[in-house]
């Protein structure tokens, strides 16, 4: 006998099959946690100075780019409008949180988005 209670779902029942996520879904929610990740590590959370890791930031930020430059003729402007926006604005603060600038269109991500500034 189980504990689960009646009309409750199973671990197993509430697990979605990953051939039926569509790839949209599966691309965005990749890039949110990019983007997140990439936040923290340019120092946009809580703790900036014990999350802050540029190094780590600026392999975020580039995988980032080039997910969402790759993929928006793919998901349509009405999904990569907002990831690029969020991109830009972590590509912003990496070069306002770093010490040594980039020479532009040489900062993370620039090489698949071009120089931000």
């Amino acid at each position: 006998m189980t504990d689960t209670p009646p009309n409750e779902p199973t671990g197993a029942e509430e697990a979605r099959d990953i051939s039926e996520v569509p790839a949209v879904e599966l691309i965005n929610t990749v890039a949110v946690h990019l983007l997140s990740a990439a936040a923290v590590k340019v120092g946009l959370a809580d703790d900036p100075q014990e999350q802050t890791d540029l190094d780590e930031a600026r392999k975020l930020i580039t995988a980032l780019a080039g997910l969402v430059t790759a993929a928006a003729t793919e998901i349509g402007d009405h999904h990569a409008r907002p990831l690029r926006d969020g991109l830009r604005s972590v590509q912003l603060a990496f070069r306002e949180a770093s010490t040594i600038q980039d020479a532009p269109g040489a900062g993370p991500g620039e090489k698949y988005t071009g120089p931000v500034n």
